[in-house]
Formats: structure tokens, C-alpha cells, sequence
């Protein structure tokens, strides 16, 4: 029971996280999407140095078999890359978009599976999961078939399903609690 409670806190946290980002993405879409972009850089630059200087502290048999040495240029090579050409990521933003569709398309597909869970054990507000599920579906396609011109156009249109999507959860956890 108090799995099932943790978890249903979990989900209402990760929406409420879902809605920020989402008013985030529709106040300043092209420099939100840079910050994160930026702020991973960074965080994978901090790990790939720390990984490169455990390597160096570390004895030699223990170093060779963790090739944390690698890792470590690899992680700074990446982070650096992303700190410092941001804007290759915002230009190659279809293909991520298609992909951000296709994690969509499976959130869409897990819910589905939470709405006729809700059907079969009966509860009463099974019907808000479903058109949450609905609505992801529909904002996974429209997405990874991408009818907008503009990226920005294209990342104010996710800052809103994310808020609708996490809405709809929001009140799927309310109304879940309540049967």
C-alpha cells in the first residue's frame, strides 16, 4: 500500500515538474532548450574531469579494468561539445523531435495501460486517464509527424502538451484517490 501511495506522489511530482518546464518552454523556448543543453554540458564536463582524475588515483590493475580514463574524455568531450555548440542541437532539433515523439508515443501507450487497469479494477474516473492517454497520443503524433515550420513554434506547441499531458495526470492522481 505505501509503494502504491509513494509512487502516486511520484507521478503528481514528476507532472508538477512537467507543467514548469512546460511554462518554461512557452516564456523562451530557444533559450530554455540552450540552458539545458548548456547546464548537461557542464554537469558531463564536471564528471568526465572527475572520472579522468579518479583514473589517476586510482592503482594501475584497478584503473585498466574500470577505464574510467576513457569515460572520463569521452564525458568531457561530450560536455564540452554541448556547452560550447548548443546551437548544433537547437539546427538538428527535427531528428530530436521525432525522438522526443517516439518517448512521447510510449508515455501515450503506458497510460493507456493505466486507464484499462482503472476500467478493470473499477474505479470511477477511469475516463480522465484514458483522454490523458488520448491527448499524449495525439500530441506524440502531431509531434514526430512535425507540421511546423519554426522550432520555436514547434517547442511552444510541446511546452503546451506538457502542461495539458501533466494536467490530465494531475487530475487522473486526484480522481484516482478518490474511487
Amino acid at each position: 500500500m505505501m509503494k502504491k501511495i509513494n509512487s502516486g506522489f511520484s507521478s503528481l511530482g514528476m507532472s508538477l515538474i512537467e507543467i514548469v518546464i512546460g511554462i518554461l518552454l512557452l516564456i523562451n523556448p530557444i533559450g530554455f532548450t540552450s540552458g539545458i543543453i548548456i547546464t548537461f554540458g557542464i554537469a558531463m564536463t564536471i564528471m568526465g574531469i572527475a572520472k579522468i582524475i579518479m583514473y589517476f588515483k586510482t592503482s594501475a590493475e584497478e584503473a585498466a579494468q574500470k577505464g574510467s580514463l576513457a569515460t572520463g574524455i569521452i564525458f568531457a568531450v561530450v560536455g564540452l561539445f554541448c556547452t560550447f555548440r548548443s546551437d548544433w542541437f537547437i539546427a538538428t532539433f527535427p531528428v530530436i523531435t521525432v525522438l522526443y515523439g517516439v518517448l512521447i508515443l510510449m508515455a501515450g501507450i503506458v497510460k493507456i495501460q493505466k486507464a484499462v487497469d482503472m476500467v478493470r479494477v473499477r474505479q470511477n474516473y477511469w475516463f480522465v486517464a484514458l483522454i490523458s492517454a488520448i491527448l499524449t497520443l495525439i500530441f506524440a503524433l502531431l509531434i514526430i509527424f512535425n507540421p511546423f515550420a519554426s522550432t520555436a513554434v514547434l517547442w511552444t506547441f510541446i511546452g503546451i502538451s506538457l502542461i495539458v499531458e501533466a494536467v490530465m495526470d494531475v487530475l487522473t492522481f486526484i480522481f484516482s484517490r478518490k474511487s
